[in-house]
Formats: C-alpha cells, structure tokens, sequence
C-alpha cells in the first residue's frame, strides 16, 4: 500500500473555508528532485490571491504554498548536492509549483539551500518567496547600491520588512511607507526615515527618488511614479498597471517593472549570506498547525509573515 500523508487542499475556488485538510498519497521525487518533510510552510499574498482566483491559470483541485523549511527524506535519480536528514528550505518553482500545504513535498533540488543554523525552520518558512522578491526588485531589477535612495511600500509586511533590510545592508537611503502603529517598527528595520500614510500625503514629502518599491498597486503606483526622479525605477508586484500609469512613466522617462518571483538558489544563498552576518532576520508574526490553514487565512495580518507548521 502506498504511503499518505495530510494535505491542506481546496476543490474550489473562494473563500478561507474551501480550504480542508485530506489523506493523500506521499509524492514521489523524480529526476533531480527531493522529497522534503516539511516544518515549515509561509503563507503569503499569492497564496490568497490563488485560493480566491486561481490566478495563472491554475484550477482546482491544488494544494497551496510555495515557501518551505523542512528536512529531506529522500532523493531522486541524479541528486548528488543534498542527502536525505539535510535541513533546507527554499522556494518552490512560482507559479506552478506550489504544494507546501503538506506533511511532504517534492521539490526541485536547485530551489533549496541549506538552512542556516540562525535561523528556526518557522523564520526559514517565512523567507523564500517574500525574500527573493525584496532581492530580485531591489538587486535584480532596481540596482540598489550604496546610496540610492529608496521608498519601501507596505514596510511591516511579508515583502517590505525584509526589503528595508536589504536595501539598508546594501547601503541605500531607506525612506518607507507605513500605518502609524508600524512607524517605529519600520525604523527598527533600518529605515532611515518613515512616511506615516495614515497622516501624510506621501507624494507631498517625497521626491526626487531613485528607487520605488511598490507592493500597493493601483492608484498607489501612478503615485510611484510622480515622486521618482527621471531616470529612476518603480518596481511593482502588481501585474494589473493601469494604461495612464503607462503612459505617465513613459512620458517622465520612469521605468516601470513589473515582477513576479522566481525561484533562484542564488539569491536564495544571497539572502543567507545576509542572515548570517545578522542583516537579515524574517519577522514571524503567528505560527498555525496545518490543519488550522483556513483559520491562518482568514486572520492573516499586515505585520510581518504567517507559517504553518505541519
């Protein structure tokens, strides 16, 4: 008989409460592949946002979850980087591969990385996805050296929290956008000043900027855009951009870049580099068992990251 394992899944597309834990059968790894025991899975927006819309294309059933920290169990034909008992985490291939909402997944080899020992598995789960987007906007995309400067949207959350770190690690000029009761957590971040958006008007008090990072979307974006200088970047991780936002970039001789994340072993390793030298550390703001998923989606917060763990 083959083995199972318990599974977070949904038939439908909705709500908190399509989410329901089954017995499944335990995934198999392939060519190049690992099988992880999980410990720990991250719940973020694009977890959300599938649960409600499948979005990419992606129908129901499917299991969620792309960030994981656990320990291999066992390997696939040509394996020869891990070993089965490694700890690991990393991110599964985004959009496609999600499956973390699990006792065990098969992954990529190449996703994962070792996980470091200052970091717990809940801290490693809490990483990958949002890590890697602050990295690949900030490093990838944005160039951030020392000095640039730099907004920082959503400052307390999953992606802003571990974006004002980066950029402060790499030496940039850390202005970022925050509620008033997250202004001296986004300073404890390493921002060098803080725009409270509950009582200012952002486009008033900024300007001139090099580097935006928006995880906003909508009419935040075409502000993104008025308060960078020409030449300057808005990085966005909101793929709906309005026409006149377009135009009004194009016009200002503003790139705008829309990203979504991918997987990468090096940024992966990036990003350990940074924990290690203490730059570096993911806020988890809750811990919830597997099987209470539906209840982790629907208290999700704004402040830092939610994990699972199975």
């Amino acid at each position: 008989m083959a083995e199972t394992m318990f599974a977070i899944t949904q038939d439908e597309l909705g709500g908190p409460e399509v989410l329901r834990g089954v017995e499944v059968g335990r995934p198999v790894p392939g060519v190049g592949e690992v099988l992880v025991r999980v410990r720990a899975a991250g719940v973020n927006p694009a977890d959300h946002m599938y649960r409600q819309t499948g979005a990419f294309g992606a129908h129901p059933p499917f299991t969620l979850g792309w960030d994981v920290s656990g320990t291999v169990s066992a390997v696939g034909p040509g394996v020869t980087v891990l070993a089965p008992g490694d700890e690991v985490f990393g991110l599964l291939p985004f959009p496609k591969g999600a499956g973390a909402y699990a006792e065990y997944v098969v992954a990529p080899t190449r996703a994962l990385v070792p996980k470091p020992d200052a970091l717990t598995h809940p801290e490693a789960g809490a990483l990958p996805l949002a890590g890697l987007t602050a990295w690949q906007s900030l490093v990838e995309t944005a160039h951030v050296t020392s000095g640039t400067r730099v907004l920082v949207t959503g400052a307390t959350g999953g992606v802003g929290h571990l974006a004002i770190q980066i950029a402060a690690a790499l030496g940039a000029e850390v202005t970022a956008l925050a509620s008033t009761p997250n202004v001296d957590a986004a300073r404890s971040y390493g921002a060098a000043r803080v725009v409270d958006y509950r009582t200012t008007d952002v486009a008033t008090v900024v300007a001139d900027l090099d580097v935006v990072i928006d995880v906003l979307g909508g009419d935040f974006t075409a502000t993104a855009v008025g308060v960078v200088r020409p030449g300057g970047t808005v990085v966005t991780m909101i793929p709906q951009i309005a026409d006149s936002t377009r135009t009004a970039a194009a016009e200002r001789g503003v790139r705008l870049a829309g990203l979504l994340v991918e997987a990468d072993r090096l940024g992966l390793l990036e990003l350990v580099r940074l924990v290690e030298a203490g730059r570096l550390r993911p806020t988890v703001s809750a811990t919830y068992p597997l099987a209470e998923a539906a209840t982790a989606h629907r208290d999700g917060g704004g402040f830092g990251k939610t994990v699972l763990l199975p």
